[in-house]
């Protein structure tokens, strides 16, 4: 991946194999509408008032993490679907890797989050919170012991990421994995991975995140402020590879959703063993003939050419592009099958941080609008669960852009 370095990268590597596959590819296979909590069957209120103060908290282990009870800024319980009801757009912002490396890009979307009534997932890589010094308690399968395809944070990196962890679940959203080394290519890439091997891989990722004190030494520290094996109910893997291994082990774990399938289409989702199946999406690429995979890797594949550092008096062009992309695929669900449209980006600043804007642009075009509803992936499944099967299966019915005939209060009557 030309132009991108280990610690640059930040968990970017995803996709290396399928974001390059869809870059080639020619053809295509808020605050208002139901944005803030208090509303019936509304998972949208992810921002709120800044980080909770903790009212009462229980240490768990080592005390790097603690139960501080329910978790703050959560909707109300949702509800079904009423017969004909048109159902609410869901979207979801999701952030591979979520680390803080001094960009300021954490907090600058955990704000915007806030002003925008929204919820996100962070998928946390467990070797965000592990220091370099330690690298040797990392035993990844199939690589030498402490490798990584991605690089280890620096001490202040790892507290900064502990910080803007802490406040994201206190904001209320939530906070997933992304695993630990990103190994994308060779015999040890995770696309070879067995499901034993997945479950060390989580394992090892649970006890950086819930063991980070014994391990950093550094005891002055807050905890976390959850318990973060209750917390963890989704993933997405390094380079969207290896689901079909993970999932015996994710149903095993009693995890909820997968958000790894690649290539996914503007369709409302279903189970894959058990586990809800939440893929990053085909959406359209305003300019050209084929359709782009909604994350920011892929759309930068497509527009330098896996250069981090393109020709910089393309980036307006692509920034527009980029914006337009995130935009189109909105408007092609909401105006259409109304499918969840799923979002996946890295807190990165790639051709000049022209991606961030383009989300947060999006963000902001999105928000407010009648029946959308910005959340986390546990969130929407928690939608999903209390619908009835058969209402879900019909929408399933519908195409990417293809309305319900007759309108919605015809389609869901029969069901």
């Amino acid at each position: 991946m030309r132009g991108i370095t280990r610690r640059g990268l930040l968990g970017a590597g995803v996709g290396a194999a399928a974001a390059l596959g869809v870059a080639g590819c020619e053809s295509a296979g808020g605050k208002s509408g139901g944005g803030g909590a208090g509303r019936a069957g509304d998972p949208g209120k992810g921002g709120g008032a800044s980080a909770s103060p903790i009212a009462k908290e229980r240490l768990i282990g080592d005390g790097s993490t603690a139960d501080t009870g329910k978790q703050p800024h959560q909707p109300d319980r949702p509800v079904p679907l009423e017969p004909g009801q048109t159902p609410p757009q869901f979207v979801v912002f999701s952030w591979d890797g979520a680390g803080e490396v001094g960009n300021g890009l954490f907090p600058r979307f955990l704000e915007l989050a806030k002003e925008h009534d929204a919820a996100m997932t962070f998928f946390l890589s467990g070797l965000y919170l592990l220091p370099e010094s330690k690298q040797t308690l990392y035993r990844p399968p199939n690589n030498r012991v402490g490798a990584s395809d991605i690089g280890y944070l620096t001490d202040d990196h790892i507290k900064q990421t502990l910080k803007y962890v802490r406040q994201a679940w206190l904001d209320g959203h939530e906070i997933g994995t992304h695993f630990n080394g990103h190994f994308c290519a060779g015999s040890g890439s995770v696309g070879n991975w067995s499901s034993a091997d997945w479950q060390s891989e989580i394992d090892q990722a649970v006890k950086f995140v819930t063991e980070w004190k014994t391990i950093s030494g550094w005891k002055d520290l807050d905890p976390l402020p959850f318990d973060y094996r209750k917390e963890l109910v989704g993933g997405r893997t390094p380079c969207l590879l290896g689901q079909d291994k993970l999932l015996p082990t994710a149903k095993k774990l009693g995890w909820r959703y997968d958000a790894s399938s690649p290539g996914g289409h503007q369709m409302w989702p279903a189970k894959k063993q058990g586990v809800w199946d939440l893929p990053l999406q085909q959406i359209p690429f305003p300019g050209r003939a084929f359709e782009v995979l909604s994350m920011d890797y892929n759309m930068l594949a497509n527009q330098s050419g896996n250069s981090t550092k393109g020709m910089t008096s393309r980036y307006p062009e692509w920034k527009k592009q980029s914006t337009e992309a995130y935009i189109a695929g909105f408007q092609r669900a909401y105006e259409s099958n109304r499918a969840p449209f799923f979002v996946g980006n890295h807190f990165e600043q790639w051709n000049g941080g022209i991606y961030m804007d383009a989300v947060e642009s999006a963000i902001k075009h999105i928000a407010g609008k009648k029946d959308v509803r910005m959340v986390s992936f546990r969130q929407f499944c928690d939608w999903l669960d209390v619908q009835d099967p058969k209402i879900v299966e019909k929408m399933r019915t519908l195409q990417p852009g293809q309305s319900p005939t007759g309108g919605w209060n015809t389609f869901l009557k029969s069901v």
